[in-house]
């Protein structure tokens, strides 16, 4: 199968919208389902460049927990069945 070039756009935006769901429902199933919340964050911490005329902030954190990590395995095979 050829990969066209709208078909890793439509991967990227079902993966980061299986991550949100599942993130969601991680948190809202958090207090009955305690292993569903759990997960960790990678990332840089923010610093600031000032260059006197413009200060730029730069930084970058991922949080994922179990639910997203579902959540992105099921929107692949989502991807997989189109």
């Amino acid at each position: 199968m050829r990969v066209k070039s709208n078909d890793s756009l439509v991967l990227l935006v079902l993966l980061l919208i299986g991550a949100i769901f599942g993130s969601l429902i991680g948190a809202a199933l958090g207090d009955t389902v305690p292993i569903l919340n759990f997960g960790k964050s990678i990332g840089v911490d923010p610093f600031v460049v000032d260059l006197n005329i413009i200060v730029i902030t730069f930084g970058f954190k991922l949080s994922l927990n179990i639910a997203g990590i579902i959540g992105i395995v099921i929107a692949f095979f989502v991807y997989k069945k189109l």
